[in-house]
Parts: structure tokens; C-alpha cells; sequence
């Protein structure tokens, strides 16, 4: 399938938070409390995608209230911290979905998401993923994480499944 017909499939946008969502840079106060800054135009795609119908969440290796209020704050469906495994509970999810993997984009940046790009039907890697991470994706944005990288991937996604358009619409 060339990577139009992998968009079209896609029913489940997954992404990593450290790295896609953010830059990768985690800020703590002399307190030891955990700041991270997020793009407008990724929550703003992310609203997209929602409006549009279909489902998004994140899988990330740490654990932050942050991600936890961020997420709730853009109606996503799935939020699941502490995971090293990420393969295996974007299996779950799958199953808990009715879904096939070729219904799924994950976004990653590193090595950790290695497993699961290679389990998605679309498989992507930010503009600054790790070398293997882009090797293994099936498309690499080209924007880097934290900077609109997710945004530009569900306008991808909405425009091979044709309802870019109708969305635009609405605005």
C-alpha cells in the first residue's frame, strides 16, 4: 500500500508525549514540580482529528500530572503513562477498539517507540526522531516534535481520507 492508501485505513492516532507533543525538554521548579510546554497547532489538530470522528490518545514511557491534564483538556480517549512496553498496550487498545493494526497511526521519536511504528499500519517518526525510528516509519514529518509535527500529520491523514475539506468548512 503506498502511503495514501495507509492513511485512508487509519481509524486510531496514537502518539508518544516526549519528544512529538513537546520538544523533549522537561522543566523542574526548586520544588521538583514538572513543566512541559505543547504546541497550539498539535492541540488544535488533535481537536481536528476529534471533530472529524475519529479517535486519539497517548502511550508514554513517563509518568506527569501535566500529560494527564493535557490530554483531558483536549477530550482524547486514551492515556496511558509509565508504559515500556508500548507495543503490547497498542495491541490492547486495539482489541479494546475492534481495530486492526493497519487502522493505526502511532507518531513516535525514539527508541522506545520502535515497536509499535513497526505494529502500525502508518508508522511516523517526527522530523528529529532517532535515525532507527525514521528508518523503520513509514513517513517522517517534516516538522520536528513540539512544533506542529502532530498537526501536520492529521492534515495528512484528513486529506487521503477526503474530509480535510469538510472540515475547513466549519471555520
Amino acid at each position: 500500500m503506498n502511503l495514501e492508501q495507509k492513511c485512508q485505513a487509519i481509524e486510531l492516532l496514537i502518539t508518544d508525549v516526549d519528544g512529538v507533543l513537546t520538544d523533549g525538554g522537561v522543566i523542574l521548579n526548586n520544588e521538583g514540580v514538572e513543566s512541559k510546554q505543547f504546541h497550539i497547532r498539535d492541540g488544535f489538530g488533535l481537536r481536528l482529528w476529534r471533530q472529524a470522528g475519529f479517535k486519539c490518545g497517548v502511550i508514554t514511557g513517563r509518568n506527569s500530572q501535566v500529560v494527564r491534564l493535557r490530554a483531558q483538556e483536549l477530550g482524547m480517549d486514551i492515556v496511558r503513562q509509565g508504559i515500556q512496553d508500548k507495543a503490547t498496550v497498542a495491541e490492547e487498545l486495539l482489541q479494546k477498539f475492534n481495530l486492526q493494526p493497519k487502522q493505526l497511526a502511532y507518531v513516535g521519536d525514539d527508541l522506545i517507540d520502535l515497536g509499535v511504528i513497526r505494529l502500525a499500519g502508518l508508522g511516523i517518526a517526527v522530523a528529529d526522531a532517532a535515525d532507527e525510528v525514521k528508518a523503520a516509519a513509514d513517513y517522517t514529518t517534516k516538522t520536528p516534535g513540539g512544533k506542529g509535527a502532530i498537526r501536520e500529520v492529521v492534515e495528512l491523514i484528513l486529506k487521503a481520507k477526503k474530509v480535510w475539506n469538510d472540515i475547513i468548512q466549519t471555520y
